[in-house]
């Protein structure tokens, strides 16, 4: 991990540059935060200024050369001053020196740390700053005593004086790549930004912290970070200079807020002097912020916490902790977080012995998707007494932290203590659940039918019954599945949990059926009634969001998975380390970047997903073939194949009901080789097995693969009564009226055009694409309009090519067999004649940089013409940046 490379502020820096280069060369100075990156800023503008028009000087100041007079410019001014000058004349003796080494390019003045420069330099860079030729930058330390002549520079409105905000989160990310020399997972990255708030130093020394004691683990080549924080003693010792020496009461507010934030500002006046609390807040250590009608008090910074916590005896933590319970349960537990937050306290200070409140505390933890709190807590209260409820939840939570054998053990521990039927519908729900799909045993389906069939209590077996069916489903007994889900909500004493979990079955099927009218409707009561049942059954929400992504996806509404990535399920799953969750959004989000051209996101966030879900067979065959998928679109053949065999390898039989997805992305797989006539029998095949199952949402985009593969005459399926049989377009047509959605009609009408070989329609269904940010589907029609057009030198060739230029750039690296169908085949020497053309270059250079003779040059440009569809040198730009990859190093290999 050396230095790393610059990352994000591109708004900062174009600003710092821009105060250079303006007409008036107005300065700029960057006030901030230690370590929020205001130096780097600094050095990165006076790099990327041309030395023959500017003469920079950069300088750092510091605290060595602060008593020094003119000691912070000691880089800048001859080593022998004239004796004998007032000191006004020495000012203006430096002024002049500056002017004669600048030899009439305008001077650029960097200072870093302009807070540490002794008065004589600070008068210096305040007198330059009044030249007409030459421009001041710098940065300042927050906190700090500023020199006057340095505070003058804005007041004086001679320079514009900027505050540096922390990096944003996707920069934050970026700089993680860039220090880690590879990508890292969302919720560790999100976790990282929060715990440094964004100052990239302090990003850096926690990166370093988690490498050295091996926190930080590499999956598929993401980077995953455990979330154990282990304090490096550089970045204790960067933390204690912040903080400074504290008197004893200082530190006991400090220490409080760190065990008990966010802490009301009422109760941490009970527990300690407000003048304290005053002295803490003005040395900037706590920070008082308003939550509704409450005053709350955190620390200034994360990291603050992390030492004060680290550096806390254990005998004055528990102290702490247990007085800060009592405080609470004294003013009592009224906000809904209340309860989990006197457990914990109770729990780390060894004072908890009410296993209904630890029980109920495990509850709330699971029910926000904190699997690690959760599972502590649940733990606590089964080691308290809890008996079987906590045994229920603990193994529950267990399932889900990707620990099933432990939930196995402790559900056999209470085997014999199922006292009633709904206590052995919750036991036998709940094993199955485990033995499913933590431990892949297709077995468990008729175990627990045959089980549930002996409970006499209707609401038990109902229970049960919601199980069994969403277990069919994965297991593609769909038939069944939708009969037993049926049963439950036609059953009045099921619960809501249980009626939720069968009405998610029934919305999973009726949408890989086509009926996504039908499964909008009942996806929107099972969101209407989370209230109810998200504390019995908090993990029903991945059955919800699986059907409700699923449907998302076949409707080709990419807003709307942006809309659920980006909701409240998605923040509690990451925060919480709830794996399934992560990992699930994070596949649909990977499919809806795919879809939109952004390669490098989909490639990214897939992988990601299949780091998060390694350790869990439900969804990594599922995040291996979006991997796959998004490999192929690349057109990285090796690491398709790659990803398609791990998605063989890593998907569970249990998971049946996802193999639509997973053939799917094998037939990209095949096509992304080479492989054309393997990929379209794949896909034939795949579109008769997704007819016989009846799932028309799936067919309809099958089908469309083939048309993407020019097959959209082919003849498929079964044999008619007159001896015909349909064609891709056809059957297209034919499920246009049947499954629901505006995405249905237009791939009908695509394989038509396709299929007629009509050019201005396929154009029109291309905005169409482009308009549903189907970029990818677009750029493909486009190019096969382009080919059509230009085969048969119609005049909108050019249009459409400039069209195709458009949605090309709006993608990332995309190479797909339609886009390589419509684009011209150049040999390696004529693309490189193409290229050095439309820069503009002569025939005559062409030939000189190529070693060619004029003539061959000239014969090379009629047959690039004659391919490109082109009539000279003005179209040819357009042309070129209309051909898949032309960006690429090695071109003659994108384009043969």
């Amino acid at each position: 991990m050396s230095r790393w490379r610059f990352v994000g502020r591109t708004h900062e820096l174009n600003r710092l540059l821009s105060a250079v280069r303006s007409v008036d060369g107005r300065g700029l100075f960057f006030s901030g935060s230690a370590g929020i990156g205001k130096s780097r800023l600094l050095r990165e503008g006076v790099d990327a200024l041309p030395r023959d028009r500017y003469a920079v000087w950069y300088v750092a100041a510091s605290a060595t050369t602060a008593a020094l007079p003119f000691g912070g410019l000691v880089q800048v001014l001859p080593a022998d001053q004239p004796q004998g000058l007032s000191p006004a004349g020495v000012l203006r003796w430096a002024v002049d020196v500056l002017q004669q080494q600048a030899a009439g390019r305008r001077i650029v003045l960097a200072v870093d740390d302009a807070h540490l420069l002794d008065p004589p330099s600070a008068a210096l860079v305040h007198l330059v700053a009044r030249s007409d030729n030459a421009t001041v930058i710098g940065t300042l330390r927050n906190g700090e005593q500023i020199p006057l002549p340095i505070r003058a520079l804005w007041t004086d409105d001679l320079v514009d004086h900027a505050e540096l905000s922390p990096m944003e989160p996707a920069d934050t990310a970026g700089l993680l790549a860039a220090i880690l020399d590879g990508p890292v997972d969302a919720g560790s990255a999100d976790r990282l930004w929060r715990l440094s708030a964004g100052n990239p130093l302090l990003l850096r020394e926690l990166v370093h912290a988690a490498s050295g004691t091996g926190e930080l683990t590499s999956t598929y080549g993401v980077w995953t970070w455990t979330g154990r924080l282990e304090l490096a003693p550089s970045l204790t010792d960067l933390i204690d200079t912040r903080i400074g020496q504290l008197t004893p009461e200082v530190r006991g507010v400090v220490e409080l807020v760190a065990f008990g934030e966010p802490l009301g500002l009422h109760l941490l006046g009970q527990a300690v002097e407000p003048a304290d609390v005053e002295t803490a807040e003005e040395r900037g250590l706590i920070t008082v912020v308003r939550d509704d009608r409450r005053l709350d008090v955190r620390l200034a910074h994360p990291l603050y916490g992390e030492v004060m916590r680290r550096q806390c005896p254990v005998s004055r933590t528990r102290r702490l902790q247990a007085r800060l319970a009592q405080l609470l349960e004294e003013v009592g537990t009224r906000r809904r977080d209340d309860l989990l937050r006197v457990a914990v306290w109770r729990l780390e200070s060894g004072t908890a012995q009410d296993e209904r409140m630890l029980l109920g505390a495990a509850v709330q933890a699971f029910t926000r998707y904190d699997v690690p709190l959760a599972t502590r807590l649940a733990r606590a209260a089964l080691d308290a007494g809890g008996g079987f409820d906590a045994a229920e939840l603990l193994a529950t939570i267990l399932m889900f932290a990707d620990r099933p054998d432990e939930a196995i053990e402790v559900l056999d521990a209470v085997a014999a203590d199922l006292a009633d039927d709904q206590r052995r519908s919750r036991w036998l729900t709940v094993r199955g659940m485990v033995s499913y799909w933590g431990l892949s045993r297709e077995s468990t389906v008729e175990e627990v039918a045959a089980r549930g069939a002996e409970l006499g209590d209707s609401a038990a077996q109902a229970r049960v019954l919601a199980f069994e069916a969403i277990m069919r489903l994965h297991r593609m007994d769909t038939g069944a599945a939708l009969r037993l889900g049926q049963t439950v909500l036609d059953r009045p004493a099921a619960s809501v949990a249980a009626r939720e979990l069968a009405r998610c079955t029934i919305a999973y099927l009726h949408t890989v059926q086509g009926q996504l009218r039908r499964s909008a409707v009942a996806i929107e009561l099972v969101q209407a009634a989370a209230g109810h049942w998200r504390a019995d059954m908090p993990y029903l929400q991945l059955a919800l969001e699986l059907a409700r992504g699923t449907r998302l996806a076949l409707a080709g509404d990419l807003p709307g998975i942006d809309a659920i990535v980006a909701d409240e399920f998605a923040d509690l799953a990451g925060a919480g380390d709830f794996r399934l969750g992560t990992g699930y959004l994070a596949i649909l989000q990977a499919y809806a970047a795919r879809l939109r051209g952004e390669s490098d996101t989909a490639l990214r966030t897939s992988l990601g997903a299949c780091a998060v879900l390694a350790t869990s067979r439900v969804y990594a065959g599922l995040a291996q073939a979006e991997r796959a998928q998004a490999a192929a679109l690349r057109g990285d053949a090796e690491q398709a194949a790659e990803a398609m065999a791990e998605a063989d390898r890593t998907h569970a039989r249990g998971m049946a009901v996802l193999y639509p997805w997973l053939e799917q992305a094998r037939g990209a797989v095949l096509a992304a080789g080479g492989d054309l006539p393997g990929a379209v029998k794949h896909l034939a095949d795949l579109a008769e097995r997704l007819r016989t199952d009846g799932f028309a949402g799936h067919e309809v985009h099958v089908l469309h693969d083939l048309v993407r593969l020019d097959q959209a005459t082919a003849p498929l399926g079964p044999t008619c009564s007159d001896g015909s049989r349909r064609t891709v377009a056809q059957r297209l047509a034919e499920l246009s009226e049947q499954v629901d959605g505006m995405l249905p009609p237009l791939l009908a009408r695509h394989a038509r055009a396709v299929a007629d070989g009509a050019a201005e329609d396929l154009l029109a269904i291309a905005e169409a694409f482009a308009e549903l940010d189907l970029t990818v589907w677009a750029a493909e029609a486009t190019a096969t309009a382009l080919h059509l057009l230009r085969d048969r030198r119609a005049p909108g060739a050019t249009t459409a090519r400039e069209r195709l230029a458009a949605l090309l750039g709006r993608c990332g690296q995309v190479n797909t067999p339609a886009l390589r169908a419509g684009t011209p085949t150049l040999s390696h020497r004529e693309w490189q004649v193409a290229r050095l053309a439309a820069t503009g270059a002569t025939s005559r250079v062409i030939a000189q940089q190529l070693y060619l003779s004029a003539r061959t040059v000239e014969n090379h440009l009629q047959r690039i013409y004659s391919k490109l569809g082109v009539t000279g040198r003005a179209e040819l730009g357009a042309a070129l940046r209309a051909i898949p990859g032309h960006d690429g190093a090695d071109p003659g290999q994108t384009l043969g």
